[in-house]
């Protein structure tokens, strides 16, 4: 069951298990912190076995059980929200891991404790004084590099975002014709889709709000280099998501990182690799601790 804690504007839904080190997971887009239920599984793991450690997954802004605010999302938002909660936990020393979208949530939140703030170049915003210390960073798969090819790949979604209730009747009379022409899989993606969009208002902003490659005004490139944090990057090779370039970039802006790339491997690294994952971590927090 998730806990909750309520911040300033918003709740914050999570889960938690275990004592030792403290390791705060950020999952990916159109996830939760159930995310990391395969990882979180692997403290038995003969690897992990002499490192015992507090999972902490949190559902970052808009997702899972945490508030869902209508904003034109950025990655600052979350930014602001992590280290809030952050201190309502009182978190000491602990170690910040992130899958795609949580990824680049934790680079950005070492980049605005290096730099003392937050928020786009041109609107900088002062952060208050971290409550605790980031130890280090385990970036999955990680988002947030500027990729012109992104722009408009998700334009033909737009329709599923109109808030009508034609859609839905639109939808449920035609799940009939889908069997017949043998479409129940691409049709109940579909559903699944409008559901995910009317429930998650970031996925409904990142497909209404960057729709022009100047609109990726919070990727993270040019800043990378402010992250002097240990940090251990776990790409897939077989990435169509996030390509294996992205996860380069970062190894190659973030001072001494260290990129460990798995083979045959997609993006749903959390869920296809968690005992490998755990094996880099442990083998990582012994270099490090």
């Amino acid at each position: 069951m998730k806990k909750v804690v309520q911040l300033k504007h918003y709740q914050a839904a999570y889960l938690e298990e275990g004592t030792g080190v403290p390791i705060l997971c950020l999952h990916g887009f159109l996830g939760d912190g159930t995310a990391w239920l395969p990882l979180m599984a692997q403290r038995a793991n003969q690897s992990l076995a002499q490192q015992p450690i507090r999972w902490i997954a949190l559902d970052l802004l808009g997702f899972g059980e945490s508030s869902k605010p209508e904003l034109r999302y950025n990655i600052w938002h979350q930014v602001a929200f992590l280290q809030e909660f952050i201190g309502a936990l009182a978190l000491d020393q602990f170690w910040l891991m992130g899958h795609s979208y949580g990824g680049w949530t934790a680079a950005a939140y070492a980049i605005a404790c290096a730099t003392g703030a937050y928020g786009v170049p041109q609107e900088r915003q002062p952060m208050s004084p971290p409550h605790s210390a980031c130890a280090g960073l385990i970036l999955v798969a990680p988002a947030g590099i500027r990729d012109d090819q992104f722009v408009g790949r998700y334009a033909h979604l737009r329709p599923l975002l109109w808030e009508s209730p034609w859609i839905d009747w639109g939808i449920k009379a035609l799940a009939p014709l889908s069997q017949w022409v043998g479409q129940q899989k691409t049709f109940a993606q579909i559903q699944q889709v409008r559901q995910a969009l009317t429930e998650q208002p970031v996925a409904k902003s990142f497909i209404r709000d960057r729709l022009r490659p100047e609109d990726a005004i919070d990727t993270l490139e040019q800043d990378l280099h402010h992250i002097t944090l240990p940090t251990l990057i776990l790409a897939a090779a077989e990435d169509d998501t996030i390509p294996l370039w992205h996860c380069q970039t970062y190894a190659q802006g973030i001072p001494n990182a260290a990129l460990y790339v798995f083979e045959k491997a997609t993006h749903a690294l959390p869920q296809t690799h968690p005992a490998a994952i755990a094996q880099q971590l442990s083998d990582f927090l012994k270099a490090k601790i």
